[in-house]
């Protein structure tokens, strides 16, 4: 899946000379969290978050001796050393960007003007849609040798009972290298007969641990 397919085309902006003050109303009015800065050649030069708003905002207790500080211009509290991205980027690219450098938040540039923004909340969206996890079904957690083939065999068991894999992770064994464990979600709500099959194919079930099982 590339970045494109996720991103928010209708991304709200404003100017460095706009103030906090009308970015305040504009984040309220578009209830979002995050405002890209562009100059007149619509390119990004920073970018404000709610948390830069909150920051700045004089305090509920001493409102009206610093109301003065809303109508300070937003280059003064932008961000400007920026990470973006390309509409062609891979979506799992850009979500080691966000892990990495601590980022809520992705504006998306192609030929150095903005086209969209992607947010950690479509990251997450993202994840759901691609876990199946919103969909109903039962998660199977199988331990197995880290070697090729195995998932084709795991499969071809779940397979015999006439059953759809929605999604399909793989991570390493934390505790041993030799292993991974591989995480499907299977369009059942009964999985007992596949686990069972799955066992008495040789293979270690870590999940579900079923009673008497």
């Amino acid at each position: 899946m590339i970045v494109e397919e996720i991103m928010n085309r209708d991304v709200a902006t404003l100017t460095e000379d706009h103030s906090i003050s009308e970015a305040i109303l504009l984040m309220k009015e578009k209830k979002i969290r995050h405002l890209p800065i562009i100059n007149e050649k619509h390119h990004v030069i920073g970018i404000v978050t709610d948390r830069d708003i909150k920051d700045a905002a004089p305090s509920i207790f001493h409102f009206e001796e610093n109301r003065e500080d809303l109508n300070k211009p937003l280059k003064s509290i932008m961000k400007s050393d920026l990470i973006t991205g390309h509409p062609l980027d891979f979506v799992e690219e850009i979500a080691a960007l966000f892990y990495e450098h601590k980022i809520s938040c992705l504006p998306i540039l192609k030929d150095r003007e903005l086209v969209g923004i992607v947010t950690e909340t479509d990251l997450l969206h993202t994840f759901v849609e691609l876990t199946g996890a919103h969909q109903p079904g039962s998660q199977i957690e199988v331990k197995v040798p880290n070697r090729a083939g195995m998932l084709c065999e795991i499969a071809t068991v779940i397979r015999s009972r006439k059953a759809n894999i929605q999604s399909v992770l793989v991570y390493p064994d934390q505790k041993d290298e030799q292993f991974k464990i591989l995480v499907l979600r299977v369009q059942t709500m009964n999985p007992a007969s596949m686990i069972e099959d799955l066992k008495r194919a040789g293979h270690e079930v870590m999940w579900p641990k079923l009673p008497g099982m």
